[in-house]
C-alpha cells in the first residue's frame, strides 16, 4: 500500500480507531523510506517530512499521528550521514509498531484488575485498549456483561458487539440516548480515547462526555484506557486540539437534506469530557489520575518540552 493510499484510508476511516491509525502511519512510513532511492541525506530528509507531513494532517483531533510520527522521524533531524537517518527512521518504525500492539495487551491486563467478577461494564466506540480490558477480565475468568452503544453515525459499535459476541460475553447493544437510562445497570465503564490533554481532559468520540456525566451523577468510576501515544504535547502550550466535523451525508443523505433548505447538518466527530469526571487513565505503564498527564507527555513522548514547536514539523511558528 502506497503513503497516499494509507492517507485516504485513514481520511475516509477504512482505517479507524487512533492505535490503529497510528501503527498504519508507521508501517506507510516505513515502506516510504524502504522502496526510495535517495542521493544524499537532504533528498532523503526533504521526501520523509513531507510523507510525514501528508499523513500527520489526515485526521486532525487523532494526535495518535503527530506523535507517532514525531517518535518515529526523530532521526531525520539528528543524524549527520544518509545511512543514520534512514536506519534510525526504520528502526524506530518497526519499534513503534511492536510496542503498540503490546500497549494494548498490557493495558488489558492493567484494566481487568478493575472488574469483579459478575460486573455489568459499559463501554462506548470502538476503543482496541478498552476491549481489551473486558476480554482480558473475561479470559480470566470472570462472569461479566456489557452495555455497547450504536455509535452514530459510523456504528463503530456494531464492530465492538461482533468482537464481544465472538468471545462469549453477554452483549447489551443500546442506542447512544439510551446511556443513562442503563447508567443504573452499571457498575464500571471503560471507554478509550484519541486525545489527551496536559490536564487531563478526554477527547473521544462524539456521546462520550454524556457517559462520562452520567457516570459521574450515578457514582459510577469512569476509566479510560489510552496508549501513552494518546497524549497531546501541545496542550502544554495552552493549544486546543481540533474538534474535526465530518462530512453532512454521514448523518443525512443528500436526497434528503435536499428538501430541508433550512436545515443544517452538524457533525463532530469527537466530544471533551473534563477531567473531573474520569477516574483514572490506563496506560502502557500503569494508571494514573488525570492530573499526572503532563508526566506522560514529559517522561514517554521524546518532545522538547522548552521548544515543541521547533521539534513539532507540523506546527506554525505563532
Amino acid at each position: 500500500m502506497t503513503l497516499e493510499e494509507t492517507a485516504d484510508r485513514i481520511r475516509s476511516m477504512e482505517i479507524r480507531g487512533a492505535g490503529r491509525i497510528a501503527r498504519a502511519a508507521a508501517k506507510a512510513l516505513l515502506a516510504h523510506s524502504q522502496s526510495g532511492t535517495y542521493q544524499d541525506l537532504k533528498s532523503y530528509q526533504e521526501r520523509m517530512m513531507v510523507a510525514s507531513e501528508m499523513l500527520a494532517g489526515v485526521r486532525p483531533t487523532a494526535v495518535s499521528l503527530p506523535n507517532a510520527v514525531n517518535l518515529i522521524s526523530k532521526p531525520l533531524s539528528l543524524a549527520k550521514t544518509l545511512d543514520e537517518a534512514k536506519s534510525g527512521l526504520e528502526e524506530r518504525a518497526q519499534a513503534f509498531i511492536i510496542h503498540s500492539e503490546q500497549a494494548v495487551a498490557k493495558i488489558g491486563e492493567i484494566g481487568a484488575r478493575h472488574i469483579r467478577d459478575g460486573d455489568v461494564v459499559m463501554t462506548h466506540c470502538n476503543s482496541e485498549a478498552a476491549l481489551q480490558c473486558i476480554l482480558t477480565a473475561h479470559q480470566q475468568g470472570m462472569d461479566i456483561e456489557v452495555y455497547a452503544t450504536e455509535v452514530r453515525p459510523r456504528n463503530q459499535g456494531h464492530i465492538t458487539i461482533k468482537t464481544l459476541s465472538d468471545a462469549g460475553i453477554k452483549t447489551n447493544f443500546i442506542v447512544d440516548s439510551a446511556a443513562r437510562y442503563f447508567m443504573k445497570e452499571v457498575d464500571l465503564c471503560i471507554t478509550g480515547a484519541d486525545a489527551i490533554t496536559v490536564n487531563g481532559a478526554v477527547i473521544n468520540k462524539i456521546g462520550t462526555s454524556q457517559i462520562a456525566l452520567a457516570a459521574k451523577e450515578a457514582r459510577v468510576n469512569f476509566l479510560v484506557a489510552a496508549e501513552t501515544y494518546k497524549f497531546a504535547p501541545r496542550t502544554i502550550l495552552g493549544e486546543r486540539i481540533l474538534i474535526e466535523e465530518r462530512s453532512a451525508d454521514e448523518v443525512l443523505p443528500d436526497a434528503a437534506r435536499a428538501t430541508l433548505p433550512h436545515v443544517t447538518v452538524r457533525n463532530p466527530t469527537f466530544d471533551v469530557t473534563p477531567a473531573e469526571y474520569v477516574d483514572l487513565i490506563i496506560t502502557e505503564h500503569g494508571e494514573i489520575p488525570p492530573g499526572m498527564a503532563y508526566i506522560i507527555i514529559k517522561e514517554h513522548l521524546q518532545w522538547d518540552m522548552d521548544n515543541l514547536c521547533i521539534d513539532y514539523p507540523y506546527c506554525e511558528e505563532e
